[in-house]
């Protein structure tokens, strides 16, 4: 429709007629008036028909929510005791002369209203194609979609090169994560858990590099954290220090997108009624040590010596932070080196502890990264220890095995940072179409969340 205008641009266009195009959002009828709310992509508008359009009252009484349809009107300033500040078109209306119908709705099966939108989660996953038209749903996934979009363009603001990981692994480069197997013509092979052997490779050849990849996990969990398909937004970068350096360039990258964020999505933000995540100057750093020494200060439970943190200690360190600081994230490092993969790299001074790290906010980990091995013949020792089996990572290390810099990367997922930027009960919320043991599309079993 060439003439066509948006509705977010009927405020250029007062005093003028115009065409718009979308669906009915609010049908009300008042004495010889109708009253109907548009919208498109862009946003909504109200229109009335007067009496004087007989032939628009008339298609207009056939009108139900959700029909689609052509409108021709005058866009009026409404006096100024009727207009409405801080709502897109609230200072004008269309007076609609003509209505054509492209598309007619069947009878909704639920309210879509902002007032009377109430379902359940896994009723509303049973119905996704039309709960996507709810104004709360969209703001979730157009605030995803900017999370997504400033992580690409932070880093292409530090020069890393983009490519694209491939979905089917002959190996898996994790460890502590189930994988699927499937049948590549009549040869095993595997979806993939993560581009993390292939960010490697392109970052020996391009220096700095990100992905924005799915990845899978086979784990048998339907908790309310865990997806079996994921949005992976990975980076890798050589010629490091330490890994102090990619934990800023992490942090870095987490500011970036939070204040892309609060900008971008303002509106959504307040339609979800939301508080962002604080992040202060610079994000408190502990070692998982330091973390199990405050839990047992300030709590009294004594995870000491553990190998890693669980659910409990990720919150009440956050708890400990908040209070402190007033920062919702910590950086925690330094973990057994026997319990991360086989490339994680063993700190010089305690090489039983690692240089990885994990960022928590809120008590939810958003990221994992830290610096990696680059020596040729420490990966192979590992690979060893770690009881893999080096034909499998033969591309990965041919590429270490001609000259690679100190380097290191990290990873997190969208579905996962969007939940916490939302305060969302379940990571389902947070992806549009969520693949689990209990769903793909459809319902696999009667199981709820």
């Amino acid at each position: 429709m060439k003439e066509r205008k948006y509705i977010k641009d009927l405020k250029n266009h007062i005093g003028e007629e115009v065409i718009i195009a979308g669906w009915v959002d609010v049908r009300r009828d008042q004495g010889k008036m109708i009253f109907l709310d548009f919208r498109d992509m862009t946003g909504r508008v109200q229109g009335v028909i007067l009496p004087s359009y007989l032939e628009a009252l008339e298609v207009g009484k056939t009108l139900r929510n959700e029909f689609v349809v052509k409108v021709k009107g005058k866009v009026n300033e409404r006096p100024e005791r009727n207009k409405k500040a801080d709502i897109l078109n609230g200072e004008l209306e269309l007076e609609i002369i003509s209505l054509e119908i492209l598309a007619e709705a069947a009878p909704l099966p639920f309210d879509l209203s902002l007032s009377g939108y109430n379902l359940e989660l896994t009723t509303e996953l049973d119905n996704r194609s039309l709960a996507l038209r709810q104004p709360k749903i969209q703001a979730i996934f157009k605030i995803e979609e900017t999370v997504i979009d400033s992580f690409r363009e932070f880093m292409k603001i530090n020069n890393f090169f983009e490519f694209q990981a491939p979905s089917m692994v002959p190996a898996t480069a994790e460890g502590g994560a189930e994988v699927f197997q499937i049948d590549y013509f009549g040869k095993k092979a595997f979806l993939s858990q993560s581009p993390q052997l292939y960010k490697q490779i392109v970052m020996s050849a391009f220096e700095r590099c990100f992905s924005v990849n799915k990845v899978f996990r086979a784990e048998p969990s339907s908790t309310t954290r865990h997806l079996t398909e994921i949005v992976s937004l990975d980076a890798e970068m050589a010629f490091i220090d330490s890994w102090l350096d990619v934990r800023d360039m992490a942090e870095n990258t987490v500011k970036h997108i939070l204040k892309q964020v609060e900008v971008k999505n303002a509106e959504h933000i307040k339609l979800l009624n939301v508080e962002l995540p604080v992040m202060i100057d610079k994000t408190p750093t502990l070692s998982l040590r330091e973390v199990q020494q405050r839990i047992f200060e300030v709590y009294g439970r004594d995870v000491r010596g553990e190998k890693d943190t669980n659910a409990q200690d990720e919150r009440e360190i956050c708890e400990i932070i908040k209070k402190e600081t007033n920062s919702d994230f910590v950086f925690i490092y330094g973990y057994p080196t026997k319990k991360k993969p086989f490339y994680v790299y063993p700190s010089k001074d305690e090489p039983e502890y690692n240089e990885g790290m994990d960022l928590i906010c809120r008590g939810v980990e958003w990221l994992s990264g830290g610096r990696r091995i680059n020596d040729y013949d420490q990966l192979n020792e590992h690979i060893k220890i770690w009881g893999m089996d080096p034909a499998k990572v033969k591309m990965f290390l041919e590429a270490f095995k001609y000259g690679v810099p100190p380097e290191g990367g990290f990873a997190f997922g969208a579905e996962r940072i969007t939940m916490q930027l939302l305060g969302l009960k379940n990571i389902r919320e947070a992806c549009m179409f969520p693949r689990d043991m209990n769903r793909i599309d459809e319902r696999l079993s009667d199981e709820g969340y």
